[in-house]
């Protein structure tokens, strides 16, 4: 059931005189089928972003008086899983279009500010064993940290002359590349390369790239798919596997490289303001980076509150690829070596 109050002016709801909030809605009026249904989680994960980002949703303005970072996060999250700043989300929470936008900005650098809290790779050795033992567990792969892929997010032209952002399919797209474990957990999320660049040298460039050579542990690797070059610490498919070992390999690092697919299909399905179905992120592609990684913040708590369920693919125009790719083979002799000691103790 929508609360039926009026619209009231973006500036006043803002920056209005006397130093209160407007509280105009209440988390106890409604059902949680409704906030389900209207912005896309329960009751008591929108609690957690409340005590999470309130602090800083509450910041002191000059013109004091502010909207609730309830009223913030519900709007926030409206747009994230819609897609849309509808008028009716608006009247529901009691604030205008406009005033939508400003919130869905305020939250999403909030998320922002604490992705690196969310998004990253494990450090201590119990939980780094543990996640090569759930990931041995799908298909059999051995030592993965994880597996990586890169997708598409379409946003709007920048500008008619930066041509950086259209993609192989004549498309404006932010490529982003990520990293997940066994559940879906998201591990890396870099969301602000143009589509103009193929996978390969979004990871070269990467600093996830930079990570794994510097820092990370030397007995494991990432999975990637074949548009990316063979790394010591990133197993590719053979293109041509002639043995059974081979094969073998192929089809338990297929098996274990899918769960980055159905992550993305899960991230476009719940945040469908990713997948193309209302049109593309009307932002720059800075700003449209910033949400992108939100939702990915957002994809991460919902996990650690039990909301798991892998989703049903979305109806929506998000890719995972929005480029065709030639296979990739490594000229890395150390790379090559490792993979075949991988095939020869493992796969034989």
């Amino acid at each position: 059931m929508a609360v039926p109050i009026a619209v009231l002016d973006c500036d006043l709801l803002l920056y209005g005189r006397g130093h209160r909030t407007l509280d105009r809605f209440k988390l106890e009026d409604v059902t949680d089928e409704y906030l389900v249904s209207t912005y896309g989680f329960p009751r008591q994960f929108i609690c957690y972003l409340v005590d999470l980002l309130g602090a800083t949703l509450s910041r002191p303005t000059q013109r004091s008086r502010a909207i609730s970072p309830e009223t913030q996060i519900l709007a926030a999250l409206g747009f994230y899983t819609s897609g849309s700043f509808q008028t009716r989300m608006g009247d529901a929470i009691g604030i205008s279009q406009a005033s939508m936008s400003r919130c869905v900005a305020n939250v999403t650098e909030a998320l922002v500010e604490r992705a690196s809290q969310f998004i990253h790779f494990p450090k201590d050795e119990a939980t780094v064993q543990t996640l090569k033992e759930d990931f041995y567990g799908l298909a059999g792969m051995p030592g993965v940290l994880g597996v990586v892929d890169c997708t598409h997010v379409a946003i709007k032209a920048p500008n008619a002359e930066d041509l950086s952002y259209v993609n192989r399919k004549g498309l404006h797209s932010l490529n982003c590349l990520m990293v997940c474990d066994s559940r879906g957990v998201l591990l890396s999320a870099e969301t602000h390369w143009p589509g103009s660049l193929p996978d390969c040298t979004v990871l070269e460039q990467a600093a996830l790239t930079s990570q794994f050579e510097t820092e990370l542990h030397k007995d494991g690797w990432l999975l990637g798919d074949s548009s990316f070059l063979l790394r010591t610490w990133l197993m590719t498919p053979l293109h041509i596997p002639e043995t059974p070992a081979e094969y073998r390999y192929n089809m338990a690092h297929s098996a274990t490289h899918n769960v980055i697919e159905r992550t993305f299909r899960t991230i476009r399905s719940r945040f469908r303001c990713l997948d193309g179905s209302k049109g593309t992120l009307q932002y720059s592609p800075e700003k449209s980076s910033h949400i992108i990684l939100a939702c990915c913040v957002l994809h991460n708590i919902s996990l650690q509150h039990g909301l798991d369920v892998w989703s049903a693919p979305a109806a929506g125009h998000m890719e995972q690829s929005e480029e065709e790719y030639e296979q990739m083979e490594s000229v890395d002799s150390e790379a090559c070596r490792v993979r075949q000691e991988l095939l020869l103790t493992h796969f034989s």
